[in-house]
Parts: C-alpha cells; structure tokens; sequence
C-alpha cells in the first residue's frame, strides 16, 4: 500500500498486501489514474471491498488505496510482487522483500530469474559432452596428454576463481541481503569442496601417469567394439529425450500435488489458501516414482549397449558384423527382459530410500545441537549406503550382460555375475578400473568449464538471487550430461571384459573351441596382465629387501 515507506516490523513487510492481476507500469499521480488504471487493465489496486467507481468518490479512499504518487513497478519472477522502479523506493523494498520470503522461494526465484543462463550452460555442457565422445573415439597417446593437463588446469582455475569470490565477498562491505550472505557461504563451501577433489585427484593423476599408453590401448580395443556398431555413441540422446520428458512431467505432478487446494474468504475481506494436506504428503510416493523410472530408462539404455556388443562380441565371422545389433538389443529387451530391467532399478531404488530418509532426518537436526558421535554415525550410514549404490550399479550393469549373453532371468544373472568377476577379477580389473577413472577425469573436465562459465554469468547480477544454488543445479546437470554420452564407454569396457571372462570359461583356444575374441584384444589383455605381474613382483621384491637378509645356522 505504501512501496516507498514501507511498514517494517523486525526486517518483515507489514501485513497489509493486495492481488492485483498486472502491475502498474507508469507513475499514478492522482485517484482518477488509479480508476483509469483499473478500468483499463483490470488491476484493481484499492481495498477489495471497495468498488472501482468509488476511488474518487469515497471519503476514506486515501487510507483504502495506495499512497500517492504509485511508483511505476514491474513484477519480480516467482516473488509475485510489484518491485518499484524509481531509485529512491527500489533499493529499501528489495531488501526487505527478499529478507521477507524464506529461503526456498529465494531459491526458486534465482533460478527463474536466471532461466536463460542455465539454459545457455546447459547447452554448453551439451556440447562438451559431444566434444569429450568424438575425443575417446579418436583418442591417442598426445591427446590424453592434452587432456589430463586440460583437467588439471580446469580444476586449479575453478578452484582459484571460487577462492578469490569468497575474498571479494568478504571485503565487500555493501552486504545486506540475506541472499548475499548465503551465496559467500556456499562460495566457501564450492571452494573447500572444489581444493579438495583438486587435490585427490591431482595425487591420483601422479600415481597412474605411467599407465597413459595401456589406457590409449584399451580405449583403441573399445573404439574396434563400438565401430561395429556405431550407433551406439547417438544412444543416450533418446535415453536424454526420454529422461527430458518424463522430469517435464513429474515436476507438472509435483506443482499440482503442492498446489492442491482452494482458496478461502477470512476476516476482512482477505483471501487465504488452505492446502490439501492429504494430498501434499503423497509427494512421498511421487518421489520413489521419479527413483524407480529414471533408473529404469537408464537400466534400459544399459541392457541395450550390453545386447549390442554381446551381440558383435560372440560373432564368429569378424569381417561380416552382424546387421541392426542395436535394434535387435532392443526388440529383446522389450520382448524378454523388461521384468530384468524392473527388478534392477527396483533393487536401486530401495536402496535409495534409506539414504534420502537418512539426508532428510541430517539435514532436520543441521540446526538443533547433537553429540559429535550421532554426526560421525550419519556421515558413516550416509558413505555405506552410498558405497552400497555404487556397488549394486555396477552390479547390475554386469547382471544386464550376463542376461544378453545367456538369456536368463535378474537373479540368475546376478549370482553368474559374481561369480565370473570374482574368479577372473585378476585379468582385468587394474586396467578397467584406470579406463573408468580417466572417463571420469573427461566428466570433471565438462563439469569445470562449465562451473567456470556459470561462475563468470551469475556473478554479475548477484545481489537479488541466490545463485549459488543455481550454479550447483548447473554443475549437476552437467555431470549428468556428461555421465549420460560418456557412459557409453564404461558400459562398453564392462561388457567386453565380462564377455572376455565368458570365453575364458567356455572355450580354450584350441581348433575345438577357439575363442571369440580377437587377436588384438587377447594381446593386450596378456600385456596388461604381464604389467600387472612384473609390478607386483618388483613390490614384493622391494619389501622383502626392507625386511632384511634372514640369518641362517652354520652347517659343519
């Protein structure tokens, strides 16, 4: 009612607040232009009970509409209130308008307000993911070298700019807003975050730096798999698609489950909403739908890659590949194995449940003061039950291709799983456990420049929107993205390796049962294995020289 001297009691809007469907975008100086305003745009800005005609006629109309002049205004996204444009009312409403709502609409309007730029980084992070899969498929020796030294620059810059927002944040002696006080703490927490990852994996790039020309090898062998069936490299854009609009559609449920409710009339002619609470707290339910169905389309796209190469890997006529392995993958997963594929993300999502009912009672007692041990047992529940869903993914990626290989149900294809991995595990898990790290260095690199454009965009408008939590939405969607094309790769490498231990089982090399794999693929396992071995011995070598020479009795 009075946008330039506002009713403050404790930092908080006065109680008194009318909905109009449009703001007044030009100045009202006087009760005719408030009438004219009304009849024009159907913006009625006085006191519901009092009548557009009467603006200039009623004896009390100056306390039942806004004080003159009415400031041109604009509407703030998500707040849903007429901002003031004129310099001297804009700065004090702003203020007190955002400390007003809670922290959730804060949120929420940082992301609407900035819509255009997350969807432009997000594209970007679309287009790095295509450039990080043209990379792997024509990988060599100079270019992972080019590549690891792009991760490495990438995470010392992102952490460097993090580090030097938070200085500037805290020497900025203009903060005010409450917005501005939460984007330096998540600035903080990013940049601890950000040294952090940068110094693990740092180490870990220097402990397995001799191990660049085995990897160029192992991505050459996986580029010979997915050139017979190129296609598969274009199978997480339909998986993307599908994820797109099956999310559109969850959030549409999700805003009706929340919005679910009617508006009532209450003491003064004032209107206030009463939701449906029943039907608010099914967003439960909503919640391990959205679990289930998205594992299952991802579950789906992994039984498809692993079809395909199992279908290439076990033909015997190298030269003749066989036609459609793709859609043939996916017509018998739709005819065959769609109860697999269920079961498998249903095994996810069960698990999923205890950890998000875990993160919700965390983030419940975040504000409430509790004993170090009760904090140390979350955190510990917390990493067990996410070393469990790392676990159980990779699990039931292998139970997929076991299931494309033999054709027999989830259990089945789970206990044989185990059982191959855990008597062949010394072929090939050194090797395929570096492949899947330097694919998720090229996740890392998609995840920093797209962090950095992020950091370098929202830092310009920083005052009105709490865009740290954007930028974290951005950072995710990035990974996802990356995840989505790079995982292409870490499901073909698991499928070649357990089909490579399938026909260790089955076949001895011999003109009787000769093997199904390649010659270029059985010599590089043999020089892996060999690398493994001489790495061991010099271990055991180098220990035994620590321990000393054993002294023995003299023989006469």
């Amino acid at each position: 009612m009075n946008s330039c001297n506002l009713e403050v009691k404790d930092v908080r809007l006065g109680p008194t607040a009318l909905c109009v469907s449009s703001c007044p975008e030009e100045q009202l100086d006087t009760l005719e232009d408030v009438q004219l305003f009304a009849h024009t745009s159907g913006s009625f800005l006085c006191v519901y009970s009092l009548n557009s005609f009467n603006y200039t006629q009623s004896p009390n109309a100056e306390l039942l509409c806004p004080r003159l002049p009415v400031p041109p205004s604009k509407s703030f996204p998500l707040f849903n209130r007429c901002i003031p444009q004129t310099p001297e009312c804009y700065s004090l409403f702003a203020s007190v308008l955002i400390n007003d709502v809670d922290t959730l609409h804060r949120i929420l309007s940082g992301i609407m307000s900035g819509k255009d730029t997350i969807l432009g980084l997000c594209i970007l992070a679309l287009a790095l993911s295509l450039a990080m899969v043209f990379t792997f498929r024509f990988i060599t020796t100079l270019l992972v070298h080019i590549f690891i030294s792009l991760v490495i620059l990438g995470l010392l810059f992102v952490c460097g700019v993090l580090w030097w927002l938070y200085y500037d944040y805290t020497n900025d002696l203009s903060i005010e807003l409450d917005t501005e006080w939460e984007n330096m703490k998540c600035v903080l927490g990013f940049a601890i975050l950000s040294t952090v990852i940068m110094a693990v994996l740092l180490v870990l790039i220097f402990v397995l730096r001799k191990r660049i020309k085995l990897t160029v090898e192992l991505f050459q062998v996986t580029n010979k798999a997915i050139s017979s069936s190129p296609f598969l490299l274009f199978q997480p854009l339909w998986t993307f698609a599908i994820l797109i609009f099956f999310w559109v559609l969850w959030v549409a449920v999700l805003l009706s489950l929340g919005t679910a409710g009617a508006a009532q009339v209450i003491e003064g002619g004032q209107v206030e909403y009463k939701p449906l609470l029943d039907i608010q707290c099914m967003w439960w339910y909503h919640l391990i739908g959205l679990i289930w169905t998205s594992e299952f389309i991802l579950a789906c796209q992994q039984m498809t890659i692993a079809g395909a190469v199992v279908t290439c890997y076990f033909n015997r006529n190298k030269n003749d590949p066989p036609d459609h392995p793709i859609l043939s993958s996916l017509s018998i997963l739709l005819c065959y194995h769609q109860g697999t594929v269920v079961k498998g993300s249903f095994l996810i999502t069960v698990m999923r449940i205890p950890r998000t009912i875990l993160m919700c009672i965390c983030n419940a007692l975040k504000e409430k003061q509790h004993r170090a041990s009760s904090r140390c047992v979350f955190k510990c529940c917390n990493c067990c039950f996410w070393c469990l869903d790392k676990y159980l993914h990779h699990l039931n990626q292998n139970a997929y291709t076991t299931t494309a290989i033999n054709g027999t149900d989830f259990c089945t294809s789970a206990k044989d799983a185990f059982k191959i991995l855990s008597e062949n595990s010394s072929h090939f898990t050194s090797v395929n456990w570096f492949g899947d790290f330097i694919i998720f260095l090229g996740k890392v690199l998609v995840v920093c420049f797209t962090v950095f454009g992020g950091l370098m965009a929202f830092n310009y408008n920083r005052a009105l929107q709490v865009w740290a939590i954007p930028l974290l939405l951005v950072a995710f969607f990035a990974y996802l993205v990356a995840h989505s094309f790079l995982s292409v790769f870490e499901t073909v490498l698991d499928a070649l390796f357990l089909c490579f231990a399938v026909d260790l089982e089955t076949n001895d090399g011999s003109s009787e049962k000769p093997y199904f794999m390649d010659q270029e693929f059985l010599s590089f396992v043999k020089r892996s294995n060999k690398l493994n071995n001489a790495k061991a011995q010099q271990d055991k070598n180098s220990s035994r020289n620590e321990e000393g020479t054993e002294l023995r009795p003299i023989v006469r």
